[in-house]
C-alpha cells in the first residue's frame, strides 16, 4: 500500500478516533454531572448507611477496647464491590481497626469538627464518608469509608473508546480501502500509461461506486482514443516513409539528370572553344569582326563551363558520400591562395590564413567550401587597387565558460554586400551584383551552404557595402 493511501486510511481512523473520542467526552461530561447530582448522593446514602451499621456494631468492641472485633465488623465491607476501604479512629485520631487498601481518608484538614456527626468530601476519583460513632451521647471515635464512585465511568469510557475503533476499522473497510484502490489504480495508469487497468471495486450504487465507474469510463474512452491515435499515427508514418521515399527517388533522378546534363554538355563546349581557338590562330582572325565574334564566343564558352562546373559541384554536394577524415584548412587555404595569385600575378593583395587546428570532416567537399569562400573575397575585392583577404577561426565559449564550437571564417575587404538582401546570398542563381559588375554564375554560396549542412554545420555572413564582407562557418 502505498504512503498516499496509508496516509488516507490514517486520517480516517484518526476522524472517526476524532468523532466517538468527542462524542464520548460530551457522554462523559454529561455522564459526571449526572453522578455528581444523583450518582454521587445516592452512593453517600449507601455509604452512610453502612457506616451508621458499622458505628453501631463497633460501640461494644471501642468501649472494651476489642481491636480483633472492630476489625471482623469493618471486614463485613467485603460484600460491598464499591468500597475500597473503611478505618475506624478514636476520639485522639489513632486508627483503632482498617479495612481493604491502605488509602488516605483526607487526613485533618477533612475530619469531623467538634459537634459534627457526619461529612463526605472527595479525594481524586474516590469519595470519602466520616461518620461519628456515638453511645449514650458521647463520642467513642469515627469511622471513614471510602468508595470509588468513577470506576463504572472509566469502564464505560475504556469499552465506548474500544467500540469506536472497531467501528473506524469497518468504516475504513468500507469507505477507504475503495478509495485507496482507486487511488493505487490511477497511480498506476499515471506510471506505467497503462489504459487498460480497471478499478476493480464492488460498488453498491454509492457515491465511492458512481466515482468508480466515471474512473472506468473516463479510462475506455481514453483507451479508445489512444488506438485511433495510435493507428493515425501509424499510418501517418507510412505516408510519410512513402513521401519521403518518392521525394528521395525524385531528388536522385533530378541530381542524376542534372549531372547527366552538365556532363553531357562538356564535351560540345569544349569541340566549340577549340574550333574558336583554331579559328583565332589562323588566317580568318585577322579580320576584325571576325576576331571580335570569336573572342566573344571563347568568352561565353568559358562563362559555360564554370557554370557547368559549378552544376556539377552543386550536385555532388548532395550525392557524394561524406568521408569524415582529418583536414588541415590552413594549407588548404594556402593552396588555393596559389593558384588565385598564379591566374593575376600582377594584383596586389595581402592575404593572411592562421593556423588553425585540423576538423573532421571531408576533405574533397571542404576543398569546394574554401574554393568558393576563397574566390569569392578574390573576386570580390577586385575593384580595389590592394586589397585584404583573412582566413581564421575564433574560439567561441558558453554560458558557463567551457569550449564551444570553433568558428572559420574569410575575411575580405571588397565590394561587400547590402545586408537587407543577405537572405539572397545563399540561393541558388541568386546575385546581389550585376554580371557587368562581377561576373559569375550564383551557384558557389548555396553549394558551400550545401556541403556544410551535410556535414552538421552552418554559413552566415556579416558585411556593408563597399566595407568588405565576412563569412562564418561551422562544421560538426
Amino acid at each position: 500500500m502505498s504512503r498516499k493511501s496509508q496516509s488516507l486510511a490514517t486520517r480516517l481512523t484518526r476522524m472517526n478516533l476524532l468523532v466517538s473520542g468527542a462524542v464520548l467526552l460530551i457522554a462523559a461530561m454529561a455522564f459526571f454531572s449526572y453522578d455528581v447530582f444523583s450518582f454521587r448522593q445516592s452512593l453517600l446514602r449507601a455509604l452512610d448507611a453502612q457506616a451508621q451499621i458499622i458505628g453501631e456494631n463497633s460501640v461494644s468492641a471501642l468501649t472494651f477496647n476489642d481491636q480483633e472485633s472492630a476489625t471482623a465488623t469493618l471486614a463485613s465491607l467485603k460484600d460491598s464491590p464499591d468500597v475500597l476501604a473503611a478505618t475506624l479512629e478514636t476520639n485522639n485520631g489513632a486508627v483503632f481497626a482498617r479495612y481493604g487498601e491502605n488509602v488516605a481518608m483526607g487526613g485533618k484538614a477533612q475530619s469531623l469538627a467538634v459537634g459534627e456527626k457526619d461529612r463526605a468530601w472527595s479525594l481524586g476519583l474516590r469519595v470519602v464518608l466520616a461518620h461519628r460513632i456515638m453511645f449514650q451521647g458521647k463520642s467513642l471515635g469515627v469511622v471513614y469509608v471510602a468508595a470509588q464512585y468513577l470506576a463504572i465511568a472509566l469502564v464505560i469510557l475504556l469499552f465506548c473508546m474500544l467500540a469506536a475503533i472497531f467501528i473506524s476499522g469497518a468504516s475504513r473497510r468500507l469507505i477507504a480501502e475503495p478509495i485507496i484502490a482507486l487511488a493505487d489504480a490511477a497511480e498506476t495508469v499515471s506510471r506505467e500509461r497503462d489504459y487498460t487497468v480497471r478499478a476493480e471495486i464492488d460498488s453498491d450504487g454509492s457515491e465511492i461506486g458512481v466515482l468508480v465507474g466515471a474512473f472506468n469510463a473516463m479510462l475506455d474512452q481514453i483507451e479508445e482514443r489512444d488506438a485511433k491515435l495510435n493507428e493515425a499515427r501509424a499510418d501517418l508514418e507510412l505516408r510519410v516513409e512513402e513521401r519521403t521515399a518518392e521525394l528521395q527517388a525524385a531528388n536522385r533522378e533530378l541530381e542524376a539528370f542534372s549531372y547527366t546534363v552538365a556532363h553531357d554538355l562538356r564535351g560540345p563546349l569544349d569541340a566549340i572553344s577549340g574550333i574558336a581557338f583554331l579559328l583565332l590562330n589562323s588566317g580568318s582572325g585577322d579580320d576584325p569582326n571576325v576576331r571580335t565574334m570569336l573572342e566573344q564566343l571563347k568568352t561565353s564558352t568559358a562563362h559555360m563551363g564554370s557554370l557547368i562546373d559549378d552544376l556539377l559541384n552543386f550536385a555532388r554536394a548532395s550525392t557524394t558520400v561524406v568521408r569524415s577524415a582529418p583536414v588541415d584548412l590552413s594549407a588548404m587555404a594556402r593552396a588555393i591562395v596559389s593558384e588565385l595569385k598564379a591566374t593575376d600575378p600582377q594584383r596586389a593583395v595581402d592575404v593572411t590564413v592562421q593556423e588553425m587546428p585540423e576538423l573532421m570532416a571531408d576533405a574533397g567537399l571542404m576543398r569546394v567550401v574554401m574554393d568558393n569562400l576563397l574566390r569569392n573575397a578574390w573576386k570580390y575585392s577586385s575593384h580595389h587597387a590592394t586589397a585584404c583577404i583573412e582566413v581564421g577561426a575564433i574560439q567561441t565559449f558558453r554560458a558557463d565558460g567551457s569550449p564551444g564550437k570553433l568558428v572559420y571564417f574569410v575575411r575580405d575587404d571588397g565590394a561587400g554586400f547590402d545586408p537587407a538582401r543577405m537572405e539572397k546570398l545563399f540561393q541558388p542563381f541568386s546575385r546581389l551584383h550585376g554580371k557587368s559588375e562581377f561576373p559569375g554564375t550564383g551557384i558557389g554560396l548555396a553549394t558551400v551552404q550545401r556541403i556544410l549542412a551535410r556535414q552538421g554545420g552552418s554559413i552566415w555572413a556579416e558585411g556593408a557595402i563597399e566595407k568588405g564582407a565576412t563569412f562564418f562557418f561551422t562544421v560538426e
